[in-house]
């Protein structure tokens, strides 16, 4: 099924710099980027750092691809509206299986939100594998406050 097969990017169609502002690139280095859809031992994750951003993220914070997808594996996940435990226990399994570099949240501030940050730490924890986490939360303005 072509939308959900395997796809990685070469590094020239991610890495180039738009000619402007109004003519950004994406950066995305792989596909499908859905937690759900992406399998544990994906070949993109090893020694990546990779950026789990929730679903509402790309809307609210114009600057995700250049600030966040540059040269990053992405997952994509809602704390809320997906299911929570299914995606704790995929995500488990990825890092286990992988040797990812880094792992980086990509938030909104609301309160459902957070639970994100919170099942990247149970996660990584239950790897048992050393991956450095950083929480990074965007406003509902779009700005950075952590």
């Amino acid at each position: 099924m072509p939308g959900i097969a395997i796809r990685e990017f070469e590094q020239s169609e991610v890495e180039s710099e738009p000619e402007k502002a109004t003519d950004p690139k994406p950066m995305l280095t792989h596909w499908p980027i859905q937690l759900a859809l992406i399998p544990a031992g994906a070949k993109f994750i090893d020694r990546a750092d990779v950026v789990l951003v929730a679903d509402c993220v790309p809307f609210a914070y114009a600057n995700l691809h250049r600030d966040f997808l540059k040269g990053h594996a992405v997952l994509v996940a809602c704390p809320k509206l997906d299911d929570f435990a299914g995606y704790l226990a995929k995500l488990t399994d990825i890092l286990s299986k992988s040797d990812a570099k880094s792992l980086t949240v990509v938030h909104m501030e609301v309160p459902c939100c957070s639970r994100l940050t919170y099942m990247a730490k149970k996660a990584i924890e239950a790897s048992g594998r050393p991956i450095p986490l950083k929480d990074v939360t965007v406003g509902i303005k779009g700005e950075i406050i952590t």
